[in-house]
């Protein structure tokens, strides 16, 4: 017991030196650097009245396709006309009422790959992806178990929250949660819970002052064998009723047995401002652009219930609408923003920013080989400028991602 206790205590010590340290000083061209770029406009247009939804379907937490890293790189580009119907949003209203949103899209060629900042192509993105026999948890599983006020109030652990419906979110506004489509609309309807939405802050039960050390031995648990909780379990939720949701008509057009997976993000509204420090939206730069090609993300994942689960890896392939990669997670984790962590050279300092939402788990058959794939949609500089647009309420705000 008592070498478990340093181990954990270890542990702590690192993850403290991960988040909370200074990195150290160096060259500025040396650095991974937040690319400025002007974004195109998503203005909304007119909007109309739409049938009552009707709520019949449980969330659900795992998404699937058929569809692999190659298949999604064939599909046809999308033209000015398909992207207006795609970026077109829907919008439930905490009493019932739904609605539909046309837009207009401004300043963007839609023949160009990517954004103008992040233009290269990430070598090695067209090799074949590896066959997995595992699901979700890919090896040794990596996760986190954060616990302690110390941790889970303290940014960046503090921007997670977990939906009423299953999933988990991100904090990017003063009242506005990013979360995947999926976890409140199936492709076809909205899902049972979704009108009565609850997003869930963990927040202290009491004050807990009998060992100065009680929240330090238990940040972080992880280990070999199986899980199990830490003792020291003060924290609850507090739940705050979300006021609107969007959801772009990309998603709703089909399910996620289509190319709709390319747009599985959602926007909450809540009914109260949070009070917490909440993440930056950024646009996803190629991989290759990323510290160490790494994306980290921290969600309530379902097999530690009540647990803020953190984890990183290394990113995979990418297509222009989604990053694949082979972080360890689990149903509920779904939902959770997938940030990264570079240079912001007009505020001289590191800076987090959201640059994707994470999907889920995706498996396909090719050649009869299972193929598997954790998948994170990305936020492109359209996206960027329709969730801001939904955050800002104007587009002058949103003009530089």
């Amino acid at each position: 017991m008592r070498s478990w206790a340093a181990l954990s205590r270890l542990t702590s010590i690192l993850l403290c030196f991960l988040f909370l340290l200074p990195v150290p000083s160096s060259s500025s061209s040396s650095r991974p650097q937040w690319t400025p770029q002007r974004v195109p406009v998503v203005l909304a247009q007119q909007t109309q009245d739409r049938p009552a939804p009707h709520f019949l379907s449980q969330a659900r937490l795992e998404v699937t396709s058929p569809c692999d890293p190659e298949c999604h790189k064939k599909a046809p580009r999308p033209n000015y006309w398909d992207l207006r119907r795609l970026l077109a949003y829907e919008t439930l209203h905490s009493n019932g009422r739904l609605t539909e949103t046309a837009v207009g899209i401004y300043g963007y060629d839609p023949n160009a790959n990517t954004s103008p900042a992040y233009s290269a192509e990430a070598p090695g993105t067209s090799r074949r992806s590896h066959v997995r026999r595992k699901r979700q948890i890919f090896g040794h599983d990596g996760r986190f178990s954060i616990a302690g006020q110390n941790f889970l109030l303290k940014f960046p652990f503090s921007v997670a929250v977990k939906l009423s419906t299953g999933c988990s979110g991100t904090l990017v506004g003063d009242r506005h949660v990013l979360t995947a489509a999926h976890c409140v609309h199936d492709g076809k309807n909205y899902v049972k819970g979704a009108q009565k939405l609850r997003v869930g802050f963990l927040k202290p039960k009491q004050r807990d002052s009998s060992s100065p050390f009680s929240n330090f031995t238990n940040h972080v648990e992880r280990g070999p064998g199986p899980y199990s909780p830490p003792s020291n379990d003060r924290m609850k939720f507090q739940w705050i009723r979300a006021k609107r949701t969007h959801v772009p008509k990309g998603w709703i057009k089909g399910n996620a047995n289509d190319i709709g997976m390319d747009y599985d993000y959602a926007l909450l509204e809540l009914k109260k401002p949070h009070k917490r420090r909440h993440m930056k939206l950024g646009v996803s730069p190629p991989t290759q652009r990323l510290p160490g090609r790494r994306v980290q993300f921290s969600g309530f994942d379902n097999d530690r219930p009540g647990k803020l689960v953190y984890r990183f890896c290394q990113a995979g392939e990418e297509t222009s609408d989604l990053l694949y990669q082979h972080c360890d997670a689990q149903p509920g984790a779904s939902g959770s923003g997938v940030y990264a962590r570079m240079w912001d050279g007009r505020r001289r300092r590191w800076e987090r920013k959201v640059i994707g939402v994470f999907s889920g788990h995706q498996w396909v058959e090719r050649e009869g080989a299972s193929q598997e794939f954790n998948v994170a949609v990305r936020i492109t500089p359209l996206k960027y400028a329709q969730i801001c647009y939904w955050i800002k309420g104007n587009y002058v705000d949103c003009r530089e991602g």
